[in-house]
């Protein structure tokens, strides 16, 4: 069975105007999501719309290596008309588009390879000082994470360094639902450790993070 996930993940968040929205979700639907789909390396993707936080609209694809979107089938691909009136770029009124390389785990297990599209994604963007780096990134991969993956209905959460775009870090838990985060065991875990304060201290959230979106369209 050929991988679902790599080491890679490209996603583009947008807002776009009411009054172009429907032809914006038809475009995506109907044409670029299989357009970047039939590029090799582009492993899977599907849409998600925020229940908290935003921009409303998140395109998330997984990809065999963030190198996929230098690729030439990339970004020589021709552009539609359609694309050219409905895409993100030619009408966002707020886009995010970066790209990420997964640095935890440090490698792509079986699971996490044959494992599809979660129905709901919790997002964080942040940084942290160059001072604290070594340590803030320790404590989130061995401590932080595990410990929210033991909540019901968290699938998984893996992190990401950005490799075009900013902040720095995120992370993706992946859950069954969007409500997983609020339950009393996702509360629990906030400060299970005595590390945990101090070290979220540490880092700083972009405007909107942490926010959760729930998938809306998968071919």
């Amino acid at each position: 069975m050929a991988n679902k996930k790599g080491m890679g993940l490209l996603m583009v968040w947008a807002d776009v105007p009411a009054e172009k929205e429907e032809d914006f979700n038809r475009w995506y639907n109907e044409e670029h999501l299989a357009e970047l789909l039939a590029i090799p390396g582009v492993l899977n993707a599907a849409r998600y719309e925020a229940v908290m936080s935003g921009p409303k609209h998140l395109a998330c694809y997984e990809l065999e290596s963030p190198a996929v979107v230098e690729s030439d089938a990339f970004k020589n691909r021709p552009r539609s008309e359609w694309a050219k009136r409905a895409s993100a770029p030619a009408i966002a009124t707020r886009l995010i588009s970066n790209v990420y390389e997964m640095i935890h785990p440090a490698r792509l297990t079986r699971a996490i390879a044959s494992s599809d599209m979660a129905p709901a994604l919790q997002i964080g963007r942040m940084e942290t000082s160059t001072e604290h780096e070594a340590e803030w990134n320790k404590w989130y991969s061995t401590v932080y994470v595990p410990n929210y993956e033991n909540v019901p209905g968290c699938i998984r959460g893996r992190r990401f360094r950005a490799v075009r775009g900013e902040p720095k870090y995120l992370v993706v838990y992946e859950f069954e639902h969007e409500k997983v985060s609020e339950s009393p065991e996702w509360a629990g875990q906030r400060d299970i450790n005595p590390d945990n304060a101090r070290m979220r201290s540490l880092m700083q959230h972009a405007p909107g993070s942490p926010g959760i979106w729930k998938k809306s369209f998968q071919l």
